[in-house]
C-alpha cells in the first residue's frame, strides 16, 4: 500500500472518544493538515494490516504525519503537535517513560466504550468532507 500523501488519522469511527477526537482535530485544525479514514472501512483495515497491528483491533489511532506511521500515546502527540500552539504544548507527555505513556494510554483505550460505544452523533459537514473512508 502506497504511503498516504496527506496527514491521516485511522480512527474507531464506533467510539465515542475517538470520533470525539476526530471532531477535535477538524475544529482545531484551520489549515485542514489532516484527513480521516475509518478503522472499520477497508482503507483501514488495510492500514492496520500493513502497520503490523490487527485490523479488528481498534485500540490505538493510526496517525500518519510526513509519511510516518505513529500508534498509541505517540499517535496523540504528534497530531498535537502538527495543529500548532497552545496544543503543541501537549508533546510534554513525550517525556514519559514508553512504557508508562503507553500504560496509560491503554488504559484509556481499553475503557473508551464505557462511555457509549455507538452513542457517536453524526459526523459534522466539516468532518464529513475530510473522511476519505
Amino acid at each position: 500500500m502506497p504511503a498516504p500523501t496527506q496527514d491521516l488519522i485511522v480512527f474507531d469511527a464506533e467510539c465515542i472518544v475517538c470520533s470525539g477526537f476526530a471532531r477535535f482535530i477538524t475544529r482545531h485544525d484551520p489549515e485542514a493538515r489532516f484527513r480521516f479514514v475509518s478503522a472499520q472501512s477497508p482503507r483501514g483495515q488495510d492500514l492496520y494490516r500493513a502497520h503490523g497491528l490487527d485490523p479488528h483491533d481498534w485500540s490505538t489511532n493510526i496517525v500518519i504525519v510526513e509519511g510516518r506511521a505513529y500508534t498509541r500515546l505517540a499517535a496523540f502527540c504528534a497530531t498535537m503537535h502538527r495543529l500548532g500552539w497552545p496544543w503543541r504544548a501537549l508533546i510534554l507527555l513525550n517525556l514519559l517513560p514508553l512504557p508508562i505513556g503507553n500504560w496509560l494510554y491503554d488504559r484509556i483505550a481499553r475503557n473508551r466504550y464505557a462511555f457509549g460505544r455507538r452513542a457517536c452523533p453524526l459526523p459534522s459537514a466539516e468532518l464529513r468532507g475530510r473522511l476519505l473512508d
